[in-house]
Order: C-alpha cells, then structure tokens, then sequence
C-alpha cells in the first residue's frame, strides 16, 4: 500500500514539475500585424456592431473634447512611447522593443517588436508605475495594470490598453510571472521621437 501512495505521490510531482519547469524550454512564438482600419474593414457587420458598442460606450465616459486639424488627417497608427526590454536578472531575461500606439480610432494598443523573453508560467503583460523597475518589489509595490495573458515569449504582438486609461500614470511595461510574483523583463518608458 505504501509503495502504491508513493508512486502516486511521484507521478503527481513530476506532472507539477513539468507544468512549471517546461515552459522554460519551450518557446510560444506569436507574430500579429499592428491594427489598422484596413483590419476592421474584414470584420463581419456583427464584430463591426460589436467594436462600434465598445467604442461607443469607451467615449461616453470620456470628457467632451474640442476636434483639432491634427486630430481630422488621416494618417497610420501613431508612435506616442517607446521602450526598449531588459533582463530582469541572470534567470529571467528579455530583449526587443516596446511601444504605445495611438490608433486612429484614438484607442491605444502596448506593441512588442523583436520581442524575447523567458519563457515561464502564468505570465502576464502589466503596465507598471515603477519608472526604472529592476527588481520584483518595484513592480509590486507600484501601481500596476493587467494587460492579459502575455502571448508569446517571441515575436511580434499586440496589447489592447482599456478605453479610459490615464497612461501618463505609467512608466513601463513589464513581463510578470503572476504565480510566483517574479519579475521577467522590463521597458521603461519614453516620449517616441
């Protein structure tokens, strides 16, 4: 019986280690285009509708806000910020490049670029208040927001930043293991230029 219970108890450590050791070894790769309106010109007329409802009601919350000749020209996405990705520590690494776009629905939307980080579990993309975060503590104990289940340790992707969002309150982004609350990677923020 006493074998039995442990060759359980074996079986359900190496499942544990495995779940929390491989993605270390493996690699998510992701390579998403930055949003245009050429994207939502595919969408079926119900995604339309849908988006038209959220953009909708994102701008009913906003202040009233008077419509200037740069806001009616036509134009591409627009680089407002710029980052660019470092290791956290010896273990945790990260490199490519981080950005803040203002697209032309006035939305905003985190990019990576030549994104590599550390692969591990229950990361997470978090918008950090820390201007220069080099520990976990700088993340923890700041202001932080929750942009979603980071993707992909490599390539190219997007994150939607929620409609409302007062950006100036953030001063980087930051790769975060929300199981362990360890930081992985981080970019400070800068005016894009």
């Amino acid at each position: 019986m006493m074998k039995w219970v442990l060759g359980v108890g074996g079986i359900a450590a190496l499942i544990v280690a495995w779940i929390l050791i491989s993605p270390l070894f493996i690699d998510r790769t992701v390579e998403e285009a930055l949003p245009t309106l050429a994207d939502i010109e595919k969408m079926s007329d119900e995604e339309k509708a849908k988006v038209r409802d959220a953009v909708e009601t994102a701008a009913r919350s906003q202040p009233d806000k008077e419509m200037s000749e740069d806001m009616m020209e036509e134009g591409g996405p627009e680089k407002i910020i710029a980052g660019e990705f470092r290791d956290a520590d010896a273990i945790h690494k990260g490199s490519g490049d981080a950005f803040v776009f203002r697209l032309q629905d006035g939305s905003h939307v985190v990019r990576f670029e030549n994104f590599r980080s550390t692969n591990g579990p229950d990361l997470r993309v978090w918008l950090s208040s820390s201007p220069s975060p080099q520990k976990s503590a700088d993340v923890s104990e700041g202001e932080w927001l929750d942009l979603g289940k980071l993707k992909g340790n490599v390539g190219n992707q997007n994150y939607a930043v929620p409609a409302g969002t007062d950006l100036s309150e953030f001063q980087s982004v930051v790769i975060w293991c929300r199981a362990f609350g360890v930081l992985f990677a981080a970019a400070d923020f800068v005016p894009a230029g």
